[in-house]
This record gives structure tokens, C-alpha cells and sequence, in this order.
């Protein structure tokens, strides 16, 4: 089932089923997001089902979703996707209420959180308000990630209260930026890599779309203290072995804001709000 907000100009896809993505933004027609175009339509109807395997088996829809982190493979205080079948790809419960739309994952065992993804429309963008419920009967430690994934070719600029910049992924090496006074500048460029931003002063730009969040000094963030993460790929000839087979559809790029470290006991949640500013063209 897909669901649609709209206001003026200003449209939002959301399908449910798919791990509570949304999968597509609109301002006056014009896409902001990117999706596969082999997996879904205009519509955003497509085969919908629970995925798992290596990160070489995702089924990468696109769109904008929220996952734990960290991310790994070591050890159970690592969330090992995606492919996953319950947070990332499982179906999430619906509640629309006016212009919020509240997506709610099932209980993840593997990490003891239900996730919910509360969208509200808005007269220049919308409002993400994230939330993660420790629902197994053990304290559990992790940080809401919310990966927005937009179609390649443009230039990232973040907002730095201090000129922190680390890389955390090189898969065929490290992306290029450079640093104006109080701003983050990442050119287009073809390389499959990450960057971690923890002099992040909450907000990065890419073309239309603008998102703000808060971040906390005092806190303990994943990846070397990144409350800002910035992923580009682009189609390579072979798969990534490196990290585990990844096989990039297009160029991508996914502005990733994370949240703070915390520790849950049962019953306890953590939050994380995002406001995606829009601007007509």
C-alpha cells in the first residue's frame, strides 16, 4: 500500500510495507529523491518483501529510511545490514493522523528495537521525528541512522562548527572534499566511500534539500563521533568483495544524520528529529 501526503506543491510517497521508507519527495513534479527505477515505478508499486543475506544481497529500493547503528559484523552490539529482514525491508504499521503519517516497525530481535518513523508534512519541507523502543528484556546500545539516498552528480555542503572531517569507508577510496571557512564542500566525483563529519554543525545542503538536526557536543556518536555521514557510489564493473559484494545500482548519494550513543534499559527510547527544508526552484 503506498500513502500519500500532499500540500501545495509539496508531495510525499510512503510505503509502509518496505520498511516504512519513504520513497518519494516531490516539489511542483520535480523528484528529489532517488529510487530504482528496475524495482518500482512512478507509482512506487513493486514486489515488497523482507530481505537478508550480506550487504552484496540488498535489494536497494532508495528512498529514505532508518536503520540502528553501528553498523558491523563483529559482534551483537553491531547491526549487520542492511539487507535486514525486519527494520529495513519488514512491513511497518500504519497511522495517518492530518498531514503525520506514523510507520512502526515489528520488534527486531536481533537488536530488541521497534522503530518509528513519525513524518509530518509541512509548508516548506517535512518533519522526521524518529524513535527507538527497547522492547527485549535486556539493555540494549545503539543510535537511530537515517540514510537519505538522492540521485548523484551534485555537490554536498555541510555546516561545520569545527573543520572534523574523517573518512570511515574506502571502497575505491576516500571521497574528495575540501573545507570553505565554516563549510563542508564534497564535488561530484565516482568513488564508492564514506565520509564521517564530527564537526557537524547540524545541517547539510544537496541541490533543493536542506535537512537540519541537532547535535549534541557532549554525546558519545558512532563512527569516530559522527552525528553527519556522507556516502557516494556509482556502478562499478565487478562487485565490491571488499564489502561484501556490494554492487552499486547508479550514482547515489545518501546524507545520513545519526543520533546520539545511548544506552536503553527495556521499556526506555531514544529520539531523533530531522527537518527537511525544501526550496522551490
Amino acid at each position: 500500500m503506498v500513502t500519500w501526503l500532499e500540500r501545495g506543491g509539496l508531495r510525499l510517497g510512503l510505503v509502509p510495507e518496505l520498511g516504512g521508507r519513504l520513497l518519494s519527495v516531490s516539489r511542483d513534479g520535480v523528484e528529489l529523491l532517488w529510487r530504482n527505477p528496475a524495482l518500482l515505478g512512478d507509482d512506487l508499486v513493486g514486489e515488497y518483501a523482507p530481505n537478508s543475506g550480506r550487504l552484496g544481497d540488498w535489494v536497494n529500493y532508495g528512498g529514505d529510511k532508518t536503520w540502528p547503528a553501528p553498523q558491523g559484523w563483529d559482534g551483537p552490539d553491531q547491526w549487520p545490514g542492511p539487507p535486514d529482514p525486519v527494520l529495513d525491508s519488514g512491513p511497518y504499521a500504519l497511522a495517518v493522523d492530518g498531514d503525520t503519517a506514523t510507520m512502526t516497525s515489528a520488534p527486531d530481535p536481533r537488536t530488541g528495537l521497534r522503530l518509528t518513523r513519525a513524518i509530518t508534512l509541512l509548508d516548506d519541507g517535512y518533519a522526521l521525528r524518529l524513535t527507538a523502543l527497547n522492547t527485549a528484556d535486556r539493555p540494549v546500545r545503539w543510535a537511530l541512522w537515517n540514510v537519505t539516498q538522492l540521485p548523484g552528480g551534485g555537490t554536498v555542503i555541510a555546516g561545520l562548527r569545527r573543520p572534523d572531517v574523517v573518512a570511515l569507508v574506502a571502497g575505491t577510496g576516500t571521497p574528495e572534499y575540501t573545507v570553505d571557512g565554516d563549510r563542508l564542500v564534497v564535488p561530484p566525483q565516482d568513488v564508492v566511500g564514506k565520509l564521517g563529519v564530527p564537526g557537524t554543525s547540524g545541517w547539510v545542503s544537496y541541490g533543493a534539500l536542506t535537512l537540519s538536526f541537532d547535535v549534541d557536543p557532549a554525546a558519545e556518536y558512532p563512527d569516530e563521533g559522527s552525528p553527519l555521514e556522507i556516502w557516494l557510489e556509482h556502478p562499478l564493473p565487478a562487485p565490491l568483495a571488499s564489502l561484501g559484494d556490494l554492487d552499486p545500482p547508479a550514482r547515489i548519494v545518501e546524507l545520513e544524520v545519526l543520533g546520539p550513543l545511548t544506552r536503553l534499559e527495556p521499556g526506555a527510547t531514544t529520539s531523533l528529529t530531522i527537518h527537511a527544508g525544501i526550496v522551490r526552484a
